[in-house]
């Protein structure tokens, strides 16, 4: 009888399960990791804007085109039809899609290798709560297939090595503002 409340917890939609202990303080560290993951990528998008003067994404949107940079999807974080199962396993994904893009940060800033690095473990260390959480909740973990996720760009320039950088980072740091928006969103339910 002690495994009979996860049989329910199994099929439950994520409003019965919003109420959960566990399940709001999984969200509420998790809250506070992404705001810590968040604050790294702006101090490396200063780092970059610093370095390189690359500031202002307007201004570098047709080298972007070039480089088949692309954004992770998220819209299952933000859509009507919101399925907690379906955007924890965006952002799951996504983390580990920005985990490998940070290897071209890395090579750009090697002076700031443990920064980076360190932003690396992170993204790897709240995908894996995110999918432990799903595990534990006995939520369907889902895969969804990644545009252009593969080997990382081949940059023809150092300048196009730094704007690919630029964008990683820039697209990192709206990826994480709509995984907070969601994580935020379920903690009101």
């Amino acid at each position: 009888m002690l495994w009979a409340p996860w049989l329910v917890l199994h099929g439950a939609p994520l409003a019965e399960l919003s109420g959960d202990q566990d399940f709001q303080l999984f969200l509420h560290k998790n809250l506070e990791f992404t705001r810590k993951i968040k604050g790294d990528v702006a101090v490396l998008q200063r780092i970059v804007c610093d370095t390189f003067q690359l500031c202002k994404e307007e201004e570098l949107l047709l080298v972007r085109q070039d480089l088949g940079i692309v954004q992770a999807p998220l819209e299952q974080c933000h859509s009507r039809t919101f399925q907690a199962e379906a955007c924890f396993s965006q952002i799951r994904d996504g983390l580990r899609a920005y985990h490998g893009s940070l290897a071209a940060v890395l090579e750009l800033l090697p002076e700031h290798t443990s920064l980076v690095e360190t932003l690396q473990l992170d993204a790897a260390n709240l995908s894996s709560n995110i999918q432990q959480q799903m595990e534990d909740l006995g939520l369907a973990t889902v895969t969804y297939p990644t545009e252009g996720q593969g080997p990382l760009p081949v940059f023809s320039s150092h300048f196009h090595h730094q704007v690919g950088g630029f964008f990683i980072l820039a697209n990192f740091q709206r990826f994480l503002e709509t995984a907070y928006r969601a994580l935020r969103h379920l903690t009101c339910l």
